[in-house]
């Protein structure tokens, strides 16, 4: 018997990670083990499981040649691989707090994909020309002050949260609104600007963007029926809410985005031909674009996401404490 792969997880049908974020609502007990095994490991990943692309979508020469936009590339993968292994790490902890069994086999499958990200960014800078040989060692050196100012004080507010105050459902609040909730719409804009310029990489993007639908989507759920069940639990949430809203504002995150934005500009003015009047999003055609305008777009598409969210997971008092307007 042949078997269908949910819309969701269907390489050619699943929506854009902002849509699906959205508007796609999933619960634990849909996306269990055997939901993974099959729509994503049978579906999303078949014939991508090991680099993240098709095998006919092959890394183009002017991306193999030392400049800019390769080097922007570089740092993108460098940093998100990194970032991918960190998330790996933490959620080992929600697979060991995980009050049911829906909750500890969705944050195993999580715990996978997150793994399978840094994987294939990891891969593909080997496909860019750095040598497979030391290549962790490399990564982590290029990602160290990232890693340092970004990502360890992130990595210490959700795991002093999940682990050590014992804490499920505040960590899965600070993976889906804070963490994951900031990252992914910078996902979505890797997928649409390297789609002119490097396929591979954008496949890559894809993939990531389809499994983040997900997380969010489930995540959001799992945070609804608990305040549905425990309206006691919010003013500790909404806490928790600011104290990730206050750590994000004081992480330096953009000038790191800035720089990397700004190496892929000089790029793209390099390869203007390849790009042509390709639109990063309607209306808008790609070589008209700044590294700001980008960056300030990504921004936007962040809170867009969180309103739609945390009113569903029936926060619409978190936003003020976000600094969003309803």
């Amino acid at each position: 018997m042949t078997q269908t792969v949910p819309r969701e997880a269907d390489w050619e049908q699943a929506p854009t990670l902002l849509d699906g974020a959205m508007n796609l609502n999933l619960t634990a007990e849909r996306c269990d083990l055997a939901y993974w095994l099959g729509a994503v490991a049978q579906g999303t990943l078949r014939g991508r499981a090991e680099t993240g692309h098709a095998p006919d979508v092959p890394t183009p020469e002017h991306m193999l040649r030392p400049g800019p936009l390769r080097d922007a590339l570089v740092l993108e993968l460098g940093y998100r691989s990194v970032a991918e292994e960190k998330a790996t790490r933490i959620l080992a902890h929600y697979v060991a707090q995980a009050p049911d069994i829906s909750g500890m086999e969705f944050y195993a499958t999580q715990l996978v994909d997150e793994a399978r990200h840094s994987m294939v960014f990891r891969r593909h800078l080997v496909e860019l020309g750095l040598p497979a040989t030391g290549l962790v060692e490399a990564v982590d050196e290029m990602s160290a002050d990232y890693t340092k100012e970004i990502l360890e004080p992130v990595e210490e507010f959700a795991t002093r949260t999940v682990r050590d105050e014992g804490d499920y459902i505040g960590g899965v609040a600070i993976f889906t609104i804070v963490i994951e909730g900031v990252l992914a719409p910078a996902a979505e804009l890797s997928e649409r600007k390297w789609h002119p310029l490097d396929p591979a990489a954008s496949e890559i993007a894809r993939g990531a963007s389809i499994d983040e639908i997900r997380h969010l989507s489930v995540g959001s759920s799992i945070i609804k029926d608990h305040l549905e069940r425990n309206p006691g639990y919010r003013d500790r949430l909404l806490e928790i809410l600011d104290r990730g809203r206050r750590l994000w504002d004081e992480l330096p995150e953009e000038k790191y985005i800035l720089h990397r934005e700004n190496l892929f500009q000089e790029g793209m003015r390099q390869y203007a031909g390849l790009i042509g009047d390709y639109e990063i999003w309607p209306g808008r055609r790609m070589l008209d674009t700044t590294p700001e305008e980008r960056y300030a777009t990504a921004e936007r598409w962040t809170d867009e996401m969180a309103v739609v969210r945390l009113k569903y997971m029936g926060l619409a008092d978190a936003l003020p404490v976000l600094g969003l307007a309803g």
